[in-house]
């Protein structure tokens, strides 16, 4: 991943290019075309294709404040992924899913922290997102998308706390009563983000999903925003 300029943008209705890396959507399938460098201290080339063939296009947004300054958009919360990436063991398939954020202002300036969970389930997915906003108040979200991209609101499960990230973000997600879900697989540990996966269990059935905890306190920190210049390079200047 690679903060670049104005100049290594191109834009058209299905593709969206920066620089040497693409993302296209060819009417059934989001085609991602990866020409990178890995950051310190992992620092190789990473070049490949992924692949995601969601079953269905939702038509879903969430708005996260109440003036619509941030929106979730969870275009195919349940898909197919294929990773064929140049390097030994880096090429699988299995369940996966795309979705975006959408703002007109920083998060930390409308957020404390959140924390976020999809989790599959039989027939779709079940997707969680409990945040606390600047002004102290709360968002508690949770909804279920069948294979046809249906979104219905589901009853919330309590909130089940978790053992904190190894940079000491505090994370809890959504399962069963006196069910203690847990981290199965570390994927991004900073020191204001963690996303791994988890494992809970909803309406009685385990599921092992994708969680992320934010802590935007730290993120607007001046003491740690220079530091994610060195997780994520910058590049000025891109030729076509």
């Amino acid at each position: 991943m690679t903060d670049r300029g104005e100049s290594a943008l191109r834009q058209s209705r299905d593709q969206l290019t920066v620089g040497p890396s693409s993302i296209r959507w060819d009417g059934e399938r989001l085609i991602i075309e990866i020409d990178e460098i890995g950051a310190l201290p992992m620092v190789a080339r990473v070049r490949g294709r992924i692949t995601v063939t969601p079953s269905a296009i939702t038509s879903v947004e969430l708005p996260l404040t109440e003036d619509g300054t941030h929106i979730w958009r969870p275009f195919g919360p349940s898909s197919d992924i294929r990773v064929d990436l140049e390097a030994p063991g880096w090429q699988w398939e299995g369940h996966g899913y795309f979705d975006a954020n959408f703002g007109t202002r920083a998060l930390e300036q409308d957020f404390d922290s959140w924390t976020w969970g999809r989790y599959p389930l039989k027939g779709g997915a079940a997707c969680f997102y409990d945040a606390t906003r600047k002004d102290g108040s709360k968002l508690a979200f949770g909804t279920h998308f069948d294979d046809h991209g249906t979104a219905r609101m589901m009853g919330l499960p309590p909130v089940a706390p978790m053992k904190r990230s190894l940079w000491m973000v505090k994370r809890a997600t959504r399962a069963d009563a006196g069910y203690a879900p847990k981290q199965v697989m570390p994927m991004l540990d900073a020191p204001f983000y963690c996303r791994s996966a988890v494992q809970t269990r909803l309406n009685g059935e385990e599921t092992v999903g994708v969680h992320e905890a934010l802590d935007l306190r730290r993120f607007g920190s001046a003491l740690l925003k220079p530091m994610i210049a060195v997780r994520v390079p910058r590049r000025r200047d891109w030729r076509f």
